[in-house]
């Protein structure tokens, strides 16, 4: 059973009542993330997200680890480009105590000096990390010239210069802009009352008060174009796409489809083709990445720096297969049978209810039942899925990006031709 509650400042309370679980997983999302941050400010909401968990006003760093675990339970947070969340997962008799541990992380932060200078390091060794992943750092590549003049093509762990310039009144002056109450939302879901929460949540967030200014968004262009970074690995790893459906885009349910039947799992068009015909890549799959306000579809694939060209034009075979309607009901049917089983078996998760209940009140304002889902994806006709292929590999629309021991004069530009 689906209920929500918004608070008078705005703060918005969803929950989901499971009656066949002893657990209940609880999230406290705030609606920023690294698309809201100023270039100085690349990689505050995550430096933010990373703090809260050093120390509040209540308790140190080690209290906070030692009320976790004294509950049994599991707790983390992230930041992603449009949000950030704290959450956990305990049995639900304790679920005021991890109530009360991650009100407390959000609300009373105290960003330590020295806990703040020891964190700025293990940001650094996280940069670090990703750019030594290169099948991480093609990813955050492909996002910075896809959408090269906005923030979201930024990545949300920021630079090691803009984390090294952030400061205590840098966190606490993000923190007044954007973590107001209408961007707020508290989201549970499992063994837990909607009345209970409520009574719990409202005193703590209440008196939260309505920031003067407001944080408006604005949508991102696509650039295109091609990105080429050497780098001596054994693998070139490469992504290439174009510009897909956002979060609540109608046109999401086909790209979803066209996503699965070309890259989307080991029957795929791309899998089958170049790892399992042709033994071109070990890892190569497509990905749809949807935002608030747009989205991009995208293949992925690690190869030989001598196999880049014929794996690209695998790729850009069976991407004009598809555009020129190369599909039957066997192939729209399997897609669409994989995503519903993804989304019922996802379903018997209490993390991934939770996030649902938070993303879909993100986007839509409401509760989107799995039903409702299932429904407009079983709706999807050949024709669509074909028109959104054809959206998306649009000539001169193309973003390619490629990391490792690649130069210009060894890419075939002609792979990358589409439309």
């Amino acid at each position: 059973m689906y209920h929500k509650t918004e608070l008078k400042n705005g703060v918005r309370i969803v929950s989901k009542r499971l009656a066949h679980v002893r657990s209940v997983s609880l999230g406290i999302w705030v609606n920023t993330g690294s698309r809201d941050e100023s270039p100085s400010e690349n990689g505050v909401s995550h430096f933010i997200e990373h703090m809260s968990f050093k120390g509040t006003r209540n308790r140190t760093g080690l209290d906070i680890a030692k009320d976790l675990d004294a509950v049994g339970g599991l707790s983390n947070a992230f930041t992603g480009k449009e949000n950030t969340c704290f959450y956990g997962r305990v049995l639900g008799k304790h679920f005021v105590r991890l109530a009360d541990i991650l009100s407390d992380i959000v609300l009373n932060p105290t960003f330590d000096p020295v806990d703040l200078e020891r964190e700025r390091e293990v940001i650094f060794q996280e940069i670090g990390m990703m750019e030594d992943t290169p099948d991480d750092h093609v990813h955050v590549l492909f996002s910075g010239q896809c959408w090269a003049n906005h923030p979201i093509g930024r990545s949300v762990l920021g630079t090691g210069e803009t984390v090294a310039a952030l400061s205590k009144e840098s966190l606490l002056s993000y923190m007044e802009r954007f973590y107001s109450p209408d961007r707020i939302l508290v989201a549970a879901a499992g063994d837990i009352d909607h009345q209970k929460m409520v009574s719990y949540f409202t005193p703590i967030f209440e008196n939260a008060k309505q920031r003067p200014e407001s944080c408006e968004r604005t949508p991102p262009v696509s650039e295109g174009g091609v990105t080429l970074q050497y780098k001596k690995l054994e693998q070139v790893h490469m992504c290439v796409g174009g510009k897909a459906a956002s979060q609540v885009d109608e046109g999401r349910f086909a790209c979803a489809i066209l996503n699965t039947i070309l890259g989307g799992n080991m029957s795929s068009r791309l899998f089958q083709e170049i790892r399992e015909k042709q033994g071109l890549a070990y890892s190569v799959y497509s990905f749809l990445s949807s935002y608030a306000d747009t989205g991009v579809l995208g293949v992925y694939a690690a190869t030989d720096a001598r196999q880049l060209n014929p794996a690209l034009r695998i790729i850009q075979r069976e991407v004009q297969k598809l555009c020129d309607g190369e599909l039957n009901e066997t192939d729209l049917t399997g897609a669409q049978e994989h995503i519903i089983g993804g989304i019922y078996l996802a379903s018997e998760s209490t993390d991934n209810q939770m996030m649902r209940l938070a993303r879909n009140e993100f986007a839509f304002g409401r509760y989107i039942s799995h039903q409702e889902l299932v429904r407009k994806i079983e709706s999807i006709s050949m024709d669509e899925v074909v028109e959104a292929a054809n959206r998306i590999f649009r000539e001169g629309d193309i973003t390619f990006t490629a990391l490792g021991p690649i130069n210009d004069g060894d890419l075939d530009r002609d792979c990358l031709a589409y439309g």
